[in-house]
């Protein structure tokens, strides 16, 4: 049964497609900094290590939001890694085992593309589409990987 809150069914897909793409973002982003903890080494170690550990635990958590968020919108939930791959923005990191420092120049910079598009996708969902529900959704999930992003910054100064 398709959700009766007051957004066409025409919206209500435009959204969740939006929702796809942050989804595949996260899933990503999660699994390169599962493998950045997994494999850092080196100076501060065991604080990295654990850092990085904090951070995809809140994208766990993110990621089974926003796919809960997309469900109640009433479309299916995608869950392929082919699927992810083709609509994230995120680029992975095959074969690449970096140096701690640039283990952290890259998540920020994943972080920093992520918000880039939660800001512009908060935009779409209230003006365009008329869904406030999800663009305060996004924003919740923007400050996340703005606070994320502030705290891998704080170890390049």
């Amino acid at each position: 049964m398709k959700p009766n809150i007051g957004i066409s069914d025409k919206n209500l897909q435009s959204v969740a497609g939006l929702l796809s793409s942050a989804l595949a973002d996260e899933v990503l982003l999660y699994t390169k900094t599962r493998k950045f903890h997994w494999n850092v080494k080196g100076e501060s170690f065991m604080e990295i290590h654990k850092l990085f550990e904090s951070q995809y635990n809140q994208l766990e958590e993110s990621i089974d939001e926003v796919a809960e968020r997309i469900s109640k919108l009433g479309s299916p939930v995608i869950g392929t890694m082919k699927e992810f791959l083709t609509l994230t923005a995120i680029k992975e990191a095959v074969g690449k085992y970096p140096q701690r420092i640039d283990m952290i120049k890259e998540l920020l910079n994943d972080h920093e593309t992520i918000i880039k598009t939660l800001r512009k996708n908060i935009d779409e969902c209230d003006k365009k589409y008329g869904d406030v529900g999800t663009a305060d959704f996004l924003t919740g999930l923007m400050e996340q990987h703005e606070t994320i992003a502030w705290t891998l910054r704080r170890y390049l100064n």
